[in-house]
């Protein structure tokens, strides 16, 4: 039998549904899982709820304080008898945040951003403090991984010299909470949560049970004194915010900052929101000044698209109530005679990828079988929706082909299965974007009746053949055509 250190034995666990909570309370150890914090007795390589290996981490357990009388709580009442109240929003000042919180920040709310590091979390932050505080009165800024002086030299930078604007260095909730209690701050943020420390756990900063405690205590804080609170999160290689699972689902809003760190354009958008809508979509610039918000992000993801290349086709997007026109890139070479041809995607589902290419195959009849065929979409921009199906379907086409598409017409569609091109929502606002940058011919969907817009043709097809004669341009010889 393999042993662990700490004479514990690599054995099978018995699983501890059927421990009552007096034994729990009785272990000197458990082992929580970092994944999903559920609780175990004794180690195992696998987490018994989620199924997550290696995800087990040491834990002392902590002796329960002594109970006192219990708290009077007020009854149950009828939900009809709850009096009606808006949730007022404030401002943060940068339009694009507000955009992605649904409007602006709710009283009382918990909100957590996460991102790689060195994606701009922190300066995003302080410019939103400094913006805060100029409209709404004093914020504290709390920093467990700067020094004061660290946090006046970035706010030198970024021009966020503000009276109203308290800093503090710091990591223990003790005096954290004091000093929320004595400042009444109209908003709270705190960098990160990550480095937290609570004097009621042994364990250090950063564990399971000081995110998940520590957490705790500032969502009771700000939902009992009705002060909105920022957390910044790390994030693990994967992606996801460090630490538990359950640190999502306390908060109410769960924001990440994504982009590609070399270039300059940042993504802000909502995986939950308690108050607003998850699919808006924030556009930040990052300058030696801080980020700067982008007025037309379909202008900038245009900007270096050219227009003759074969491969390259420009698609109308919805993100939340925005339009969003971006270049969808397609490029299809010879696969090598031995092995499986390759199917790479990037900003796009690539479910979605390998349907097109089967549809196109199977009701085109293009032949891309044999072929590699990638698709991208520069500008660390993702489209999930099904509206990118027949831009991606044009732009395949017009790589195999050699046949540029042509340069004034954009394109929105969902190709199904019989190679039929279906409707999808909002046809009249992705028209009117397209038409404000000067595009002057829209191929959609002919089915649902799309309403057509000033200053732009409608032309409305039905299936994939259709829209290759409408959105291809004229073969560049006649070698091109036949292949």
């Amino acid at each position: 039998m393999v042993s662990r250190p700490g004479a514990l034995s690599f054995e099978p666990a018995v699983a501890e549904r059927g421990r009552t909570g007096e034994e729990m309370t009785k272990a000197a150890t458990i082992y929580v899982c970092q994944q999903c914090g559920a609780e175990h007795l004794r180690w195992m390589g696998r987490c018994r709820d989620c199924g997550e290996w290696n995800g087990l981490v040491e834990q002392k357990m902590e002796a329960p304080p002594a109970r006192g009388a219990p708290t009077p709580s007020a009854p149950a009442v009828s939900i009809a008898d709850v009096p009606a109240a808006d949730a007022p929003r404030r401002p943060t000042g940068i339009g694009e945040l507000d955009r992605v919180l649904g409007g602006g920040v709710v009283d009382g709310s918990l909100v957590l951003i996460g991102g790689e590091p060195g994606i701009g979390k922190s300066t995003l932050v302080l410019q939103g403090a400094q913006a805060f505080a100029e409209r709404h009165g004093r914020v504290l800024y709390v920093s467990g991984e700067e020094s004061l002086l660290q946090m006046r030299m970035r706010a030198q930078r970024i021009g966020a010299m503000n009276s109203g604007l308290m800093v503090a260095a710091e990591i223990e909730m003790e005096h954290i909470l004091g000093d929320i209690e004595s400042l009444s701050p109209a908003l709270v943020i705190v960098d990160s949560v990550q480095t937290l420390h609570d004097g009621e756990l042994t364990s250090a900063p950063g564990s399971v049970s000081q995110v998940r405690h520590c957490a705790g205590l500032l969502m009771r804080c700000g939902k009992t004194s009705a002060t909105p609170i920022f957390l910044v999160g790390h994030v693990t290689k994967e992606g996801a915010i460090a630490g538990p699972r359950v640190l999502e689902h306390m908060v109410d809003t769960v924001l990440y900052l994504e982009g590609d760190r070399h270039l300059d354009y940042r993504l802000l958008r909502a995986v939950k929101n308690r108050f607003g809508s998850t699919n808006e979509l924030g556009v930040l610039q990052m300058r030696e000044s801080g980020l700067a918000e982008v007025a037309n992000p379909s202008a900038v993801f245009l900007s270096e698209r050219r227009a003759e290349a074969p491969g390259s086709a420009v698609i109308a997007c919805m993100e939340g109530t925005r339009p969003l026109l971006v270049e969808l890139q397609a490029l299809v070479s010879a696969a090598p005679p031995f092995g499986a041809p390759r199917r790479s995607s990037t900003g796009l589902d690539h479910n979605r990828l390998s349907l097109v290419l089967a549809v196109l195959e199977k009701r085109a009849r293009l032949g891309i079988s044999t072929q590699d065929v990638f698709v991208n979409i520069p500008g660390g921009v993702r489209v999930d929706e099904p509206a990118a199906d027949l831009g991606m379907a044009i732009a395949i086409a017009s790589n195999l082909k050699d046949r540029p598409v042509r340069a004034d017409t954009v394109f929105f569609g969902e190709v199904g299965l019989s190679g039929e091109i279906r409707t999808v929502n909002r046809s009249e606002d992705r028209m009117r974007e397209a038409a404000r940058l000067g595009f002057r011919r829209c191929v959609a969907p002919a089915g649902g009746g799309p309403r057509g817009v000033d200053d732009i043709e409608l032309v409305p097809v039905g299936e994939l053949g259709e829209a290759f004669e409408a959105g291809l341009a004229a073969a560049r010889d006649s070698g091109a055509e036949g292949r």
